[in-house]
């Protein structure tokens, strides 16, 4: 029973972490990339708002991804 719980929410936090990872908006123009006329390529920007917000809760899922996944391999090979 503890192995379907744990499983229960890795699905759930890989389809959050899938949707807030959609939800961001690209930072720089496909076109950018190809013609190299961004000379700032790596200017380092601030992010504020609701970016910040996207930031934070993707990091905060992308560990509690990881966590969730050792605890369950380490459920399941017991």
């Amino acid at each position: 029973m503890q192995n379907f719980i744990i499983d229960i929410f890795v699905t759930i936090a890989s389809i959050l972490l899938i949707v807030i990872v959609m939800l961001q908006g690209s930072k720089d123009d496909i076109n950018d990339a190809f013609n190299g006329s961004k000379s700032d390529l790596f200017k380092n920007q601030k992010t504020r708002g609701v970016e910040l917000f996207m930031q934070r809760t993707t990091a905060g899922l992308a560990v509690i991804y990881v966590a969730l996944v050792l605890v369950s391999v380490f459920l399941h090979t017991r």
